[in-house]
């Protein structure tokens, strides 16, 4: 009966060993399966992240090909624009040399209209008209020249002082007195006033003008 009864302990005891171990290796396999569910979850996150990061660098592939085609474009636009830029200003240049011939050319037609001009008074000289002889006085007109106050002789100055009248020249004008040699043209450029508008104010008819002429060039 003694030795039934420390056998019977050793096998309860090894019973609850066995209940123990039953235990703990449930409790590890539960354990297991949650770190593998875990492990499932994360590594599916990181297949997911995997997946977002390839679509990033797809899509920042194709930014920047759309950058880099930008820029080129831009560059292409760049050089188009130098280029056009180039054509512009040859074009104003040869307008501006065109211009130049221009007033050169209308310069030179008036210097040859005021020479001819000039030829044509000197070689045609304006007569002065001789003044009427008196008719012959008698003896009626002595008595009575004695009584008449005396009169003044009229003068007959033909073309000497006659003029057409210039311009009204108003307080503050600045006045330019043509030179030899000077156009219309050469004034307006040098005092940055239009030939027209010189015209206008000096109410000249065409572009002859004479020398020791003052002309209106502007307000002072």
């Amino acid at each position: 009966m003694e030795r039934e009864e420390p056998n019977r302990g050793e096998r309860a005891s090894k019973k609850w060993m066995v209940v123990a171990l039953m235990i703990g290796s449930s409790s590890l396999l539960s354990g297991c399966v949650v770190l593998e569910e875990k492990y499932n979850a994360e590594k599916t996150r990181s297949l997911n992240f995997q997946r977002l990061l390839a679509q990033e660098e797809r899509r920042t592939a194709e930014l920047d090909s759309e950058v880099k085609r930008t820029k080129q474009e831009l560059a292409e636009f760049e050089a188009r624009n130098r280029e056009l830029a180039g054509q512009v200003q040859s074009v104003r240049e040869h307008m501006m040399r065109l211009q130049e011939e221009t007033e050169a050319i209308k310069e030179s037609s008036l210097l040859e209209r005021k020479a001819m001009e000039d030829m044509r008074r000197s070689s045609h000289p304006v007569a002065k008209p001789k003044p009427a002889a008196p008719p012959p006085q008698t003896f009626d007109d002595i008595s009575g020249l004695e009584s008449a106050p005396p009169k003044t002789p009229v003068v007959d100055k033909g073309n000497e002082g006659i003029q057409e009248p210039g311009p009204a020249v108003r307080a503050g004008s600045m006045l330019h007195v043509v030179k030899p040699g000077e156009t219309l043209f050469r004034i307006s450029r040098r005092y940055g006033i239009e030939i027209e508008k010189l015209k206008k104010l000096n109410k000249l008819p065409d572009d002859i003008i004479e020398v020791g002429q003052k002309l209106i060039v502007g307000a002072e």
